[in-house]
């Protein structure tokens, strides 16, 4: 006699009205809010995250399923076998009623089966074939050949399963894999039970038998997806790290705090920032410096070159160290800016990028400029302030021999001229003349214009340096 805990009989319990039907509706609905936000998430193949997002989705539909078909067989109770009372039911799909003859659950399948050590008689439900891929016109197997359909590496595995049960009583929790007709390999789950004779001895053992290959292969495609993404983690904060070690040591030293290249009365009053984009923390082209040239004159700079991470910071560093070469080598801003361009033209990572290179002479207090596509210097006096009037002047590697005008400002005691890359808006910094006219440092007015550029997010990094001029 089949257990009463035989998979495909199972005994109707007790439950308060509306209970189940309660469960099935939730659980409906529940795979609905999450199959539309599966359909909400982007797929791109090169992205891990939204790779990761989508298989967390699809395994959460493929167990809610596997949660409604169980409740949907809950619900049907005792199946009817008026006409065929030994004749195990047949599984439901979710959705379905697990009367009608229809689709599979697309989780898996489940199949039960019963073997009589007494009497040698073995029973299998019409699903177990079907899940084994075996005709039910060629009879079940026994517990001995059973073993001659499960994957190689694993028929050991079920054999002391199955022996454990047998002699020492013990349950059956355990999976394995199968080659199907179709040669493929699936995984099933199989959970069982020795049945006792009245005198304690093991008369039959029971087992169900679920197919859960697609239950598996989402879990898998979840664990994939999350270790290429904390791959790509790791990856950017090391990529971060190196990116912010090379701009510690090619950038001035006192970026962040106040400098003066000379000392003394004429010593300009400097302070330097560096906004990274929240987007891209990495990104590494960007620079500011300020150098004491041999002649007396300061060499003041600012720009950036495209290119993210390690190579745009390597970049950075090869053609700042140009620039200074030749800046101490007494090349005027223009003519350096076009030594720049044919350097970048000439290079074997073609890049373009963005500059502006000045001298500050402090005994004539002239400041002599030039620009490569570079936003121009705002020049902040008596509590205005006003963008300078650019000379001409192309992005550095866009075009073959470009020539780079220089232009010439006088300045006067407590001017502050701020440079800026593309981050902080023109217009935005200019409103800021009356409160920039109460700073008391280059140090402080940078701080004023860091705290206002952070309340708006920027898409990519930006530097800024502000020098005032004393007197």
């Amino acid at each position: 006699m089949p257990s009463p805990l035989f998979a495909d009989r199972p005994v109707p319990q007790p439950a308060e009205p509306g209970t189940v039907d309660a469960l099935i509706t939730r659980t409906r609905r529940l795979r609905g809010d999450v199959d539309a936000v599966r359909r909400d998430t982007e797929v791109d193949d090169g992205n891990t995250l939204w790779r990761w997002q989508r298989a967390l989705c699809d395994l959460a539909i493929r167990q809610l399923d596997h949660l409604g078909s169980h409740l949907d067989q809950l619900k049907a109770g005792t199946p009817d076998t008026e006409d065929a009372p030994d004749r195990p039911a047949r599984d439901a799909s979710p959705g379905q009623d697990p009367a009608q003859d229809g689709s599979e659950s697309p989780l898996g399948r489940v199949g039960s089966g019963e073997w009589n050590l007494l009497t040698d008689e073995i029973s299998w439900s019409d699903e177990l074939f079907r899940i084994l891929g075996r005709e039910p016109e060629s009879g079940p197997l026994s517990l001995d050949e059973l073993p001659s359909l499960v994957f190689p590496d694993d028929q050991a595995l079920l054999t002391a399963m199955v022996t454990d049960c047998l002699i020492d009583g013990k349950p059956i929790d355990g999976e394995f894999r199968i080659v199907g007709a179709d040669s493929g390999v699936r995984t099933l789950h199989m959970m069982g039970e020795p049945v006792l004779d009245t005198d304690g001895c093991t008369a039959s053992m029971w087992a169900v038998l679920r197919d859960v290959s697609a239950l598996r292969h989402g879990e898998q495609s979840v664990r994939d997806s999350r270790d290429s993404l904390r791959r790509e983690h790791h990856l950017a904060r090391t990529e971060h790290r190196l990116v912010a070690e090379l701009h510690e040591a090619v950038l001035p030293a006192w970026h962040g705090s106040s400098y003066g290249p000379r000392s003394g009365p004429d010593a300009l009053d400097l302070a330097a920032r560096r906004l990274p984009a929240a987007a891209h923390p990495a990104t590494g082209g960007h620079w500011f410096d300020a150098l004491e040239l041999p002649c007396g004159e300061s060499l003041l700079t600012i720009g950036e070159l495209t290119g993210r991470g390690v190579a745009g910071a390597s970049s950075m560093a090869m053609l700042l160290g140009a620039l200074r070469g030749m800046a101490v080598a007494g090349i005027a801003p223009g003519a350096l800016l076009g030594h720049l361009n044919q350097l970048l033209e000439s290079s074997e990572q073609p890049a373009l990028g963005s500059a502006l290179c000045s001298r500050y002479d402090p005994e004539t207090r002239i400041l002599s400029w030039a620009q490569a596509g570079h936003p121009a210097p705002l020049l902040f006096r008596d509590g205005t302030g006003h963008a300078l009037t650019p000379p001409d002047g192309v992005l550095l590697g866009a075009t073959s021999g470009a020539v780079y005008e220089q232009a010439e400002v006088q300045l006067r005691p407590g001017d502050l001229l701020v440079l800026h890359s593309d981050g902080p808006a023109r217009e935005h910094l200019v409103e800021l003349a009356p409160r920039v006219a109460g700073t008391r440092s280059a140090r402080e007015c940078a701080q004023l214009i860091v705290e206002e550029s952070d309340r708006a997010e920027r898409a990519d990094a930006a530097c800024l340096m502000v020098i005032r001029i004393p007197g």
